[in-house]
């Protein structure tokens, strides 16, 4: 399986086009890793690119969909940040990037999501997949329930897709 990184940079939509660069790195750090949706885990000494922004938002604005559980006990790691709260795998709602995430202003907010086979979602902001401590950026991290109301193979994990506030 590839690294997380190198698949999100070989779909990352027009990142050569990106304002948005690496601010730095990050050393990996092995340890618990929830394993429910196949993410790729931290490895000890490997370097993962810090971002603190993310390109502007368009009214197409291109991201890579990542497939992330909300629930207690899962991938997610504890309570989503804007309302503290876990949420179930049948509900449809992201994360976004730290820049995207905006400290917080898009908490709440429906975004619409559209797939490359022309499906699209509403799905609520309720979370930030943080690029300061190392999720990549151009990241939109979804819940099982956008995956399937996209018609999306959970299988893949990463998919290019465009989104925007509506």
């Amino acid at each position: 399986m590839l690294s997380t990184s190198h698949v999100a940079s070989s779909l990352r939509p027009g990142a050569s086009l990106s304002t948005c660069s690496a601010s730095g790195y990050l050393p990996g750090k092995s340890g618990h890793c929830e394993k429910s949706n196949d993410p790729d885990c931290c490895e000890d000494g490997k370097q993962y690119p810090q971002y603190r922004c993310s390109p502007p938002v368009t009214a197409s604005t291109k991201a890579v969909l990542t497939l992330n559980s909300f629930e207690k006990g899962k991938d997610g790691g504890g309570p989503s940040e804007c309302d503290n709260s876990y949420h179930s795998d049948k509900e449809k709602v992201v994360a976004l990037s730290t820049g995207w995430f905006s400290n917080m202003a898009r908490c709440g907010h429906q975004i619409k999501i559209t797939a490359s086979n022309g499906n699209s979602v509403y799905a609520k902001v309720v979370d930030e997949c943080d690029s300061v401590h190392g999720c990549d950026d151009n990241i939109v991290d979804a819940s099982p329930a956008v995956w399937n109301a996209l018609g999306l193979d959970q299988n893949v994990g990463m998919v290019g897709i465009t989104w925007s506030e509506e």
